[in-house]
């Protein structure tokens, strides 16, 4: 009796246990790990479907798992600082319950895999986004004239043109996309501001991820832009935006707005305007016609 009473303990206990499981996403980094010998999958396809067999069979055992992107290069740094053996399935458990606190993660909720594989790629991406242009802003410095913190200022500033923003906007959900065009390539982030009534639902990493690639583009003078959609019951949504500039924002034209919604990016064609949304002009964000800068 007490034997099965331990057992039972044991079950109960398996149930309160959340775990984590790293997930090669794509072909090449599946190929990647196939360079250990303890490492024994041998076809990306079927290892997808294991996984999704495993996930599910947790979720029935009354089990969370969350999923981790998992990346070859980043386990090899790892075990090389660690010093790890790379080809132990040891050193792989440790990586990914590191991913579980500090890399992307999505939890299981008994979505299919494909969906899953597509969020979590998805995730990472505004992950890498954020740490790329927060390390950018840190690297400004200080300003050789007044001393103020480059990035910081620029942050502070960002976050002003966002509150303005969004009490300006129609009611209705809104959503943001800033994108900001440099070397090496052209950063993108999106916020969406859901209407429960009068208040504004935001989620708290996403603002942070948005406000610091608009408050980059801000500090560094780079081209990019500002759009905003709203979106209300029984009437058209409202397009609007603004082109970045130094420490400020210029409106965009409807005839603007319009040309960068029904032009094809890659071929230049024209493409059909959606139904039932209106191209605009933006509201006046009621800030000074000069945004202080660090032109001394």
């Amino acid at each position: 009796m007490a034997h099965t009473d331990s057992r039972t303990m044991r079950r109960v206990l398996h149930r309160e246990i959340a775990g984590t499981i790293g997930l090669l996403t794509d072909e090449h980094d599946f190929r990647a790990m196939r360079c250990y010998r303890s490492f024994t999958f041998d076809d990306h396809a079927a290892y997808l479907k294991q996984v999704e067999a495993l996930l599910r069979t947790r979720t029935l055992q009354g089990s969370h798992t969350t999923v981790a992107l998992f990346d070859p290069e980043e386990y090899a740094e790892f075990c090389t600082q660690k010093s790890l053996d790379p080809d132990n399935p040891s050193s792989r458990t440790r990586f990914t319950a590191q991913l579980a606190v500090t890399g992307p993660t999505l939890p299981y909720e008994g979505q299919p895999l494909a969906d899953l594989l597509a969020a979590l790629v998805d995730e990472g991406v505004r992950q890498a986004t954020w740490e790329y242009a927060t390390t950018l802003l840190a690297r400004l410095g200080a300003c050789t004239s007044c001393g103020e913190d480059l990035g910081r200022t620029a942050f502070a500033r960002a976050s002003d043109l966002l509150v303005r923003i969004l009490d300006t906007a129609p009611p209705g959900d809104r959503h943001l996309v800033c994108s900001v065009t440099g070397p090496p390539e052209t950063l993108i982030a999106a916020l969406h501001a859901a209407d429960t009534g009068g208040t504004l639902k935001l989620d708290e990493t996403e603002a942070l991820e948005f406000t610091t690639v608009l408050a980059l583009g801000l500090a560094t003078e780079s081209p990019g832009g500002l759009v905003i959609r709203a979106s209300a019951p029984a009437m058209p949504d409202r397009v609007y935006g603004w082109r970045l500039r130094a420490y400020g924002l210029d409106p965009l034209t409807a005839g603007e707005v319009f040309d960068a919604y029904c032009t094809d990016v890659e071929s230049g064609d024209l493409i059909s305007p959606e139904s039932n949304v209106d191209y605009c002009e933006p509201p006046d964000l009621g800030e000074e016609k000069t945004a202080r800068g660090h032109n001394h």
